[in-house]
């Protein structure tokens, strides 16, 4: 039995993702589009859209070439998005890192996908000067002014033309995470234009986020939930997105009340924290109106409690980094509300259980693994065809 989803099938435009992401950067000039959530600095949609459009014209001043890798290894933060888009706006592929990752670990990932560039921040400098050294990476750039790296400010060149690039968005990659999949080692995997542009059109079918919403970055960018569900999503339809280096949960409840925001993507440890945790009720948390669980189960008494305690809704999807990632989702309809299902299958999409031995296609309540076709598929696995 293939399952589809209730939502009729939607037109996925063949364009490359920063027209997809630039696109409110006039409309919605002077609104908030990233706010930095520790100290308050604000990135408007305008000023993204500049910036966006000088890192790509500093890139290529620089030599980076179609189809070469640009690596980035940090926390979440304002430059993370610009250099991101910029990187794809230059016809480049950008390698998201585990900021947490040693050297060692930093090195293997570089040397896998062949990174020709670098960027961090200066707490993570040492690790990242240690693993270039076993790499092909020609220059480590860095936020701020740090000896020993070159500043991230002089890829900012505004007074500089952006590469034309011809894009073959069905085939031309915009991002290389990092997954372990179903065994072995963590493999490349070869996210193109078409790919990120259909799953955020895909999902978004079954949500209402929107220009008047506030969204919380805590989960990381270099995680495809973060970048993809919330990062991509919220600016590609003019919503504030609010970044968070690393997950305290004081911090993230003042932030949650300081900037109001009304939509969280989160993972179920963070929503156990909302449900049974005392610090809670000292914050006004009456914005928030839903939160979004993916990257792990979250069983049906903690969904309950947390909607219960905030008065809000409480959602989940499914994915992996191979779809881009997401394949499921609960719609934000209080109708359709499930606690503990990962909700229906997005539009564009089709699924199926089968034995995992035989392959037998499976019905309802049978259990077996789950097979997904869709335009979110991955194009493959980078160096392991």
């Amino acid at each position: 039995m293939i399952i589809k989803s209730p939502k009729p099938d939607i037109a996925i435009p063949e364009i490359p993702l920063p027209e997809l992401v630039l696109r409110q950067t006039a409309r919605l000039a002077d609104k908030p589009a990233l706010i930095d959530g520790s100290s308050g600095r604000i990135l408007t949609y305008g000023e993204f859209g500049k910036q966006v459009r000088a890192f790509a014209a500093g890139l290529a001043q620089r030599g980076l070439r179609k189809g070469e890798v640009f690596g980035i290894f940090m926390p979440n933060c304002i430059e993370y998005a610009i250099a991101f888009h910029g990187v794809v706006l230059a016809g480049g592929v950008n390698t998201t890192v585990n900021p947490l990752y040693t050297a060692a670990e930093l090195a293997k990932q570089l040397n896998d996908c062949n990174a020709r560039f670098l960027l961090t921040l200066p707490g993570f400098l040492e690790a990242a000067q240690q693993a270039t050294k076993l790499t092909a990476v020609e220059e480590v750039y860095v936020i701020g002014d740090v000896e020993g790296a070159t500043p991230y400010a002089t890829l900012l060149q505004p007074d500089l033309p952006v590469p034309e690039i011809e894009f073959d968005v069905r085939n031309d990659l915009v991002v290389l995470p990092y997954s372990s999949g179903t065994t072995g080692l963590p493999k490349g995997v070869m996210l193109t234009h078409y790919n990120l542009v259909a799953n955020v059109l895909q999902f978004g079918a079954l949500e209402s986020t929107d220009e008047q919403d506030t969204l919380i970055a805590v989960l990381p960018f270099f995680h495809i939930y973060g970048l993809v569900v919330i990062l991509n999503s919220a600016l590609s339809v003019g919503a504030t997105c609010v970044c968070v280096p690393r997950f305290d949960l004081e911090q993230f409840l003042a932030i949650l009340q300081d900037y109001k925001v009304t939509r969280a993507h989160l993972v179920p440890p963070i929503v156990l924290g909302l449900a049974k945790h005392p610090l809670v009720d000292k914050f006004d948390l009456s914005t928030l109106k839903l939160i979004m669980c993916g990257a792990a189960p979250l069983d049906r008494e903690t969904s309950e409690a947390c909607a219960q305690r905030l008065n809000i809704l409480v959602k989940q999807g499914y994915g992996m980094t191979e779809l881009s990632p997401v394949t499921h989702i609960t719609p934000d309809d209080p109708e359709q509300m499930v606690p503990g299902s990962i909700g229906v299958t997005i539009p564009n999409t089709e699924s199926k259980v089968v034995d995992f031995e035989s392959g037998k296609t499976l019905g309802p309540g049978e259990r077996g693994e789950l097979l997904v076709r869709g335009p979110q598929v991955m194009k493959g696995y980078l160096n392991n065809p």
